[in-house]
Order: C-alpha cells, then structure tokens, then sequence
C-alpha cells in the first residue's frame, strides 16, 4: 500500500474520497509531493530501497495545551549558519529527534516516515536569544500609570502571553526576562509556557528588581503616595548589604534563573540620574555571592561609568546598557570577561513616540542625555574586543520587532555573523545555557529558524522570519504554495 492509503501499482491520480491523499510523484532524489486540496507540499523522505512512506510535515501549533519539546523531524536546509562556525554550510539536513537535534548533515539515514521541512531555498539558523526583555506588562507601563497599582497578577500574566507569542513568531526561542515590577509574575508566565499551557519562548526569570527604595526598579511616583503602592510592586526594594543578601537568597529559592541589580540610576525612573551609582559595591557584591553560590547569574543595569565597573569588580556576568562606560570599564570586561548587553533599538521608538505618548519631560530629556553615547560606546567595545551580547528592553517598545536591533548592530560597525553569534551561542553562553540553545548542534534544542535570502549579505532579513521551529514542533511556516 501507499502512503495515499492506495494499493501498489494503481493510478496514483485516481480520486479517494473527499479529503484523500493523492501521490502525485514518485521519488525524485528522496522527494515527493503531496496535493491536498489545491496546494502543493515539498516532503523528503528517507533514502528507501523500493518504496517511501513519507510523513505530512508537522502542523503548525496554535492550540493549548501541547506537549513542548516533543516534535521529530528532519529540516533541510539550502543554506545553514549554526551559530558557532564562521562560515555557512550548505545543503544540509538537521534531523531533530524529540525535540533536540539528533544529528546535522548531507544523506542523512532518517528513519522511514521520518516528516522532513523542506527549506532548500531559505537560510537556517539558531532560534534567537534576546538577553534583555520584559514580556509582562505593556509598553505605556514604561510611565507608571495607575492602571498598575491595581492589575491582579493574571492581569498581568495575560499581557505576558500576548508578548511571548509576538516574540516567539519574531524568531526569538529563548529571552532572558530581568525584571518585572509585580513580583513572580514572569516565573508564572515562564512556568505556562514550559508546561505548553501558553505559546512563548524559554524564558529565564529574574522575579524582581533588586534594587534601592527610590532607585530605578522602584515605582515611586511624584503623584502617588509610597502608602498607596502595593507591596508585590515593591518586592525587592532593599537598602544595605545584609538586606540586599537575605531578598537575592528570597529570590533563588522562589525560583530566580536570573538576578537582576539596578546598580545605577535609570532613564525611565522618576528622581534617579542614570550616570549616577544607587548600590554600594558591597550591596552588590552581597547579591552576587548568593547569585553565584545558587548557580546563578547576575545581570547588572548600569549606566554609568562607575557603577559598571563596580558591578564588573563584584563579579557581575553581563552589564545591562552600559551607555556611558569609559575606556577602563571596557578593559576590565574585555579582561574579565564580562559581556554587555547594549540596546540600541529601544530609543528611537522612544524618541518617536515618547513626547505625543506624554512620556514625562524629566524622562525625555536623560534619554537625550544618554542613549546617543550609548551607540558610540557599543561601537568601541566592539573594536576592543568586548564581549557583546544580543538585547533589545522589549517593554519599553513593542514586542516582535526585536530583531530591529539587528541592523542597528551592523550600522555600529559589527559584522553581521558577529550580530548573529551575539543573538545565539554567544547569548547562550553568557546565560548558562550553552548546552541547550545558541546553536544548531546535537544535544541542543531543536530550535531554529528560518530566512529568504542571505542575512550575512542583508542582516535586516532577520527581522522577517519565515519559519518558527522551537523544540521540533513548528510554530510558524509560509503558506503552502498553490499549484
């Protein structure tokens, strides 16, 4: 019998019954093709001896629940960028088996059946990192509306799933989530998705804000009374070392993937001054103690100069912003290793839309200040060697235009295969998680996407993803094309 349900031999254009599978080709260099209906879908299948039993490919998941990290299926690929070589491969196949790569090669001996993602004429790579998201909330949240003061943690949770399908669809399997202002709303989130009960990326959690009463991942507000503001907003507001040690303990065994310090002051915060430091080295090297011991990273907001060197000296593993590092800021991280995390796409929205939104002038106005230095610190790090890492602060634009940054990267200097590696095993390095995602690599997670074109030759590509593959299971493909 055939795979259309057909005896062997029989005209393989007869009509079945309403809905039926008709073979319209026979092998061709292991290929067939499908019809159902009035499109037209390219299957491989495995070299066979004699006759092939090719399987539909997967669907694309849009229901709940689903079991995550459970798809098998083979991905061929026109052109292939891992995220670790320096050059691409071509025509090969990853063959990803119950949700992680099993093995990446030419004339791969798949198993019979085995559903193969025809991608000949796209470019693979890595699913994408984003190492600097706040998927909870919405991005007018930036301004501290009242609204927030009363949201309940489902509210809250229901934005975040909005958040994560827009940035899984964008092509960003895994993100680093560093701070949320109602306190384990992300774990909640995190936790939904990895249970298939929401549609996201991986998501590492940091729970709160680690941070000084009144400092940048505080929510006091001029118009509102410290008494009116719920505590769950105000989880990890902490002053000396001793007390910043006892909520980074809270933090770690609530569930923390990641800690997050506001070292320095913030851009949207009211009263703070973004180049000056609001943490002691020693309260921050208090949260990395604790950090480190668990098995934790820590994730640093620095602004300036001197915060992000004491952040560096305390041990931190990545400086998140680091607009106005000087030059031995930027050797102690090249030394020490430390990787930033420098998002440049978030103020040009902000500046679009900041003003007409009714941002507060104080706010406008240390934008101004700050972000242009920001770019012009990237580009030296860049030419000096420091580690970068791929981040964007979605939440304070809209979320699924993350790969936006991509560009912005390469216009700074980088070299677009550097940009991808920032975005993939570089990321994955610097968030702990090199064994499980950054690279298309046996072992890793069957996480990858796919492009038109060359994103080497155009890196802007990146920001329209046509194929969305997270743990085997496909979340987004194009359209069959009709016939």
């Amino acid at each position: 019998m055939t795979e259309a349900g057909l005896p062997a031999g029989a005209d393989p254009t007869e009509q079945g019954r309403p809905g039926r599978f008709r073979i319209l080709d026979a092998v061709l260099k292991g290929t067939a093709v499908i019809l159902i209906g009035s499109a037209t879908l390219i299957l491989a299948a495995a070299p066979i001896a004699g006759c092939v039993r090719p399987a539909p490919v997967p669907p694309v998941v849009e229901g709940i629940p689903f079991e995550p990290d459970s798809g098998t299926l083979a991905v061929r690929c026109g052109r292939l960028i891992d995220g670790l070589a320096d050059e691409p491969r071509q025509n090969v196949t990853v063959w990803i088996e119950h949700g992680r790569v099993r093995e990446v090669g030419e004339d791969l001996d798949l198993p019979d059946g085995t559903p193969v993602l025809d991608l000949s004429g796209h470019t693979v790579l890595p699913g994408l990192i984003d190492m600097h998201t706040h998927l909870i909330g919405e991005v007018e949240d930036s301004t501290f509306p009242k609204e927030m003061l009363k949201r309940s943690a489902d509210e809250e949770v229901a934005s975040g799933r909005r958040n994560a399908a827009a940035t899984l669809q964008a092509g960003f399997t895994t993100v680093r989530d560093v701070g949320v202002y109602h306190a384990w709303t992300d774990r909640m989130l995190r936790d939904e998705i990895n249970a298939g009960r929401a549609v996201g990326p991986r998501m590492q959690v940091a729970g709160y804000y680690l941070t000084t009463p009144g400092g940048g991942g505080d929510v006091l507000n001029p118009a509102y009374k410290e008494s009116d503001i719920p505590a769950h907003l105000r989880s990890g507001v902490s002053r000396g070392a001793e007390a910043f040690r006892a909520k980074a303990q809270e933090a770690v065994d609530k569930g923390a993937d990641v800690l997050k310090i506001i070292a320095s002051g913030a851009i949207l915060a009211f009263g703070g001054v973004p180049g000056s430091p609001e943490m002691t080295p020693e309260e921050i090297q208090a949260v990395i103690e604790v950090a480190h011991a668990a098995g934790r990273k820590v994730a640093a907001h620095a602004h300036g100069a001197q915060s992000i060197k004491d952040a560096i000296l305390a041990g931190a593993d990545t400086i998140e912003h680091a607009s106005l590092i000087d030059d031995e800021g930027l050797r102690l991280a090249r030394e020490r290793g430390v990787a930033l995390a420098m998002d440049m796409s978030d103020d040009g929205y902000i500046e679009r839309v900041g003003r007409p939104a009714g941002y507060p002038q104080e706010f406008l106005d240390k934008m101004a200040a700050v972000l242009p230095r920001q770019r012009e610190s990237f580009t030296r790090a860049y030419q000096m060697g420091v580690p970068l890492v791929f981040a964007t602060d979605a939440g304070t634009y809209p979320h699924g235009e993350n790969a936006y940054e991509f560009p912005i990267m390469v216009g700074q200097g980088m070299k677009p295969l550097d940009a991808i590696k920032a975005a993939t095993s570089v990321a994955a390095r610097y968030m702990g998680w090199e064994d499980r995602v950054g690279a298309v690599a046996p072992g890793r997670f069957g996480d990858l996407i796919a492009v038109s074109g060359d994103p080497l030759a155009d890196i802007a590509l990146l920001r329209r993803v046509d194929v969305v593959v997270k743990g085997g299971l496909v979340f987004k493909r194009p359209e069959p094309a009709a016939r």
